[in-house]
């Protein structure tokens, strides 16, 4: 089993940035991509951004290309979230999740989840 815990969120202003953290337990962190989803109340869970075991890949939605910068640093066994320019409609709650990085699909796949961090944008 692995432990996600979301950290980071919180009420900003539009055009703010914030960076959202994601921390894993194990030793075995380096052998799972990790995937950054977002839910806001009453929409479904929508893909955020998504790297691979290796730090060397990334995937982007096209909602937040050129804004989010998703990162990894396995020494630490966390992977971070860096979001800037926030928009209202960034609002949401944010979960990470990990999966075994073989056969990877950055939208699917993913076995274990964190349980969310609050980012709430305001104008």
């Amino acid at each position: 089993q692995v432990q996600l815990v979301e950290s980071g969120g919180g009420l900003v202003q539009v055009g703010d940035s914030l960076r959202l953290s994601c921390a894993a337990s194990g030793r075995t962190f380096s052998s799972y991509a990790v995937g950054w989803f977002r839910q806001a109340p009453g929409k479904e869970r929508e893909f955020v951004a998504a790297i691979r075991r290796s730090g060397g890949t990334t995937y982007n939605a096209n909602s937040v290309k050129g804004r989010f910068t998703i990162s990894r640093d396995n020494a630490k066994n966390t992977v971070y979230l860096q979001m800037n320019s926030l928009k209202p409609e960034d609002t949401a709650v944010y979960r990470c999740a990990a999966q075994l990085d073989y056969g990877f699909s950055p939208t699917s796949g993913y076995d274990y989840w964190g349980q969310g961090t609050q980012v709430t944008v305001s104008s």
